[in-house]
């Protein structure tokens, strides 16, 4: 496994789906902390494209505390748009947990909090349209890690 990608409560299914597919691809574990915006049957996966779930190394968590409970030291990066250091600035590792926010919102100031010493951002420029989607976002980040760590496991 090259990277642990965590998305925190997200609520569009085609965003995961793609996240999903991105995991599959890198050899990454895909994690998701609950509530989530959707369902995931067969019937709502197939609707969002994402008939290759089945494929996707996947971690469901009830809560963020069941999750920073089941993963206790792991080393988690937090993209967030509230970061000074960039995301290149980081010397990603195998194993790492790369966390996102939910889309509408981000992630809440306390969990925020718990990352503060590792907190990483993608630059963007300012605009009044929508930015970056989060599976943009997170295709970004994995893409830097993977580059740093020379692509492990892939052809």
């Amino acid at each position: 496994m090259n990277l642990n990608i965590v998305l925190y409560q997200p609520e569009i299914p085609y965003n995961t789906g793609n996240i999903g597919r991105t995991c599959v691809l890198t050899n990454s574990r895909l994690h998701l902390i609950k509530p989530l915006g959707f369902l995931i049957d067969d019937k709502h996966l197939k609707r969002a494209g994402m008939d290759y779930w089945k494929l996707v190394d996947v971690v469901y968590y009830d809560s963020f505390e069941h999750f920073l409970e089941v993963n206790k030291g792991a080393r988690v990066y937090l993209s967030t748009t509230k970061a000074s250091k960039f995301y290149t600035e980081v010397e990603y590792k195998q194993g790492d947990f790369i966390m996102f926010g939910r889309e509408s919102s981000g992630v809440p100031d306390s969990v925020r909090d718990v990352f503060k010493d590792t907190l990483i951002r993608i630059p963007m420029v300012e605009t009044t349209e929508r930015s970056l989607n989060l599976s943009n976002t997170v295709s970004i980040v994995a893409y830097e890690a993977l580059r740093q760590m020379g692509f492990p496991n892939m052809k």
